[in-house]
């Protein structure tokens, strides 16, 4: 029933992007070349569909993290004509995939999956080689009958079939089951080769692409799933390995010695897996695995406090302070426990603190302003919010709170249009035209008819991915 439900879901989705973007009935690409700048047009819809269709993770000590090994690549690779951008997708399978001009996706599964930052570079370099190498662009350069729509309509396949009953699914690592997506033996062999480079001049230890790709096969089997074509066809797994570890004698033995610092990673794992993740689930885990003490306690507080356990998270917190009372994190996450539960004196104190420690940390900058907005800090709360959406200006929460506090001053127009932009970002179209309307219904001056014009402009480019019920 749910297999029937996610296939009805698939096929609907697919038909909605080829009408959005109709297939071209010519003999030769759609492209012709495909040029950069097409492959510029590509990537961004990609980008927007992600946004679209499912959940990004935009908590900043995950995304300055990823950023951080994003840039070692980066840096590590020739001039490229885009810059690699990487979206942290919310869901628990084993997944990672390269699309087009700079785009990679990394599923919060893969990220808790891996034991050492170095696997986790393997994952991320593997993939940026094949955005480098250009596979997915040559693969559309010799299709003879592709559209964007097509290509968008394969991707959201991919993204889609990892609902599929719960089992792992490996993106480009388990290579899509598209002549698009699919990649050849000498694409593999490349990437893992060209991968490898990455990592070795981004002071990573190269044994982790070996590790890395011995850990998804093995838990590949132990789900129950078929092995991935990544990992089963050509060449096999056991070959790359093979010539992979053959490489990796003939490196200076000083290279694969590196030692990894996992303490990011290791602060990274605990909040996807406490915010993310089952809460029972995390907190068997946070109990029995945990060797950092006051990691373990922070992802215990997250995950009773998701569970309502009150007292047990308090006193988790409050413990977690003792660790160190001047870390941003631990701050941040007491006080948005606090004010969970409209304690706002003591929620304000900490996030105040979390905002000075960190001024980038737009979830701390966020509670904030809900705490400012609660407490009848109306201005000063509209300033916070703007803050968030300086940074992020598409995320629907900031947007929400920031249109519920400038209803709290009576300023309707201001009120229904960060409301409308809220829903346009969660992707609730019903609601979205309701306050679009209203906007438009409000807007008695210059300035509030410019403000329309954005807002038009988001609405025109996101209501091509609305999700269909």
């Amino acid at each position: 029933m749910i297999r029937s439900r996610l296939i009805k879901f698939k096929l609907t989705f697919i038909l909605t992007l080829a009408l959005v973007f109709p297939p071209f009935t010519g003999e030769a690409s759609i492209f012709g070349e495909f040029t950069i700048s097409d492959e510029a047009e590509l990537g961004r819809k990609v980008h927007k569909l992600i946004q679209a269709n499912y959940k990004v993770v935009q908590d900043p000590e995950v995304t300055s993290y990823i950023l951080e090994i994003t840039e070692k690549l980066q840096n590590s690779a020739p001039p490229q004509p885009f810059p690699l951008q990487v979206d942290v997708v919310e869901h628990r399978s084993l997944n990672a995939f390269a699309t087009v001009a700079g785009y990679m996706v990394l599923f919060s599964g893969m990220i808790l999956s891996m034991e050492t930052e170095s696997e986790l570079a393997a994952i991320m370099s593997h993939e940026y080689a094949h955005i480098t190498q250009r596979h997915v662009a040559r693969n559309i350069e010799r299709s003879k009958k592709v559209s964007i729509g097509s290509l968008l309509g394969i991707i959201a396949g991919v993204l889609v079939g990892a609902d599929a009953g719960g089992a792992l699914a490996v993106g480009s690592m388990a290579g899509a089951q598209s002549a698009l997506l699919s990649y050849s033996r000498e694409d593999e062999r490349e990437a893992d080769q060209v991968g490898l480079n990455y990592m070795i001049r981004a002071g990573y230890n190269p044994q982790g692409m070996v590790s890395a790709m011995q850990k998804i096969r093995r838990l590949q089997f132990f789900a129950g799933g078929s092995i991935p074509s990544y990992l089963s066809t050509h060449p096999g797994v056991d070959e790359r390995i093979s010539y992979l570890r053959n490489r990796l004698q003939r490196l200076d033995p000083e290279i694969i010695e590196r030692r990894d610092d996992n303490t990011r990673l290791r602060r990274v794992q605990t909040l996807l897996r406490a915010r993310h993740e089952d809460p029972s689930k995390a907190l068997s885990f946070f109990a029995d695995q945990m060797e950092d003490t006051c990691l373990a306690l922070l992802g215990q507080g997250i995950a009773n406090s998701r569970m309502n356990r009150i007292n047990e998270a308090r006193q988790n917190f409050s413990r977690l302070l003792e660790c160190d009372n001047n870390d941003s994190l631990f701050l941040r996450e007491e006080g948005r426990f606090y004010f969970q539960y409209g304690q706002l004196d003591q929620a304000g104190e900490l996030l105040q603190k979390a905002v000075m420690l960190n001024p980038d940390d737009t979830i701390a900058l966020l509670f904030y302003a809900r705490v400012l907005s609660e407490k009848g800090h109306e201005s000063n709360a509209i300033d916070y919010f703007g803050r968030v959406l300086e940074r992020l200006p598409e995320n629907p929460d900031a947007h929400e709170h920031l249109a519920r506090t400038y209803g709290l001053k009576g300023d309707n127009f201001m009120a229904h249009l960060h409301m409308a932009f809220a829903h346009l970002y969660n992707n609730e179209r019903t609601r979205a035209e309701f306050h679009r309307a209203r906007v438009k219904e409000l807007a008695v001056n210059h300035e509030q008819k410019e403000l329309i014009k954005d807002l038009e402009e988001a609405y025109e480019e996101r209501s091509q991915f609305w999700k269909k019920s």
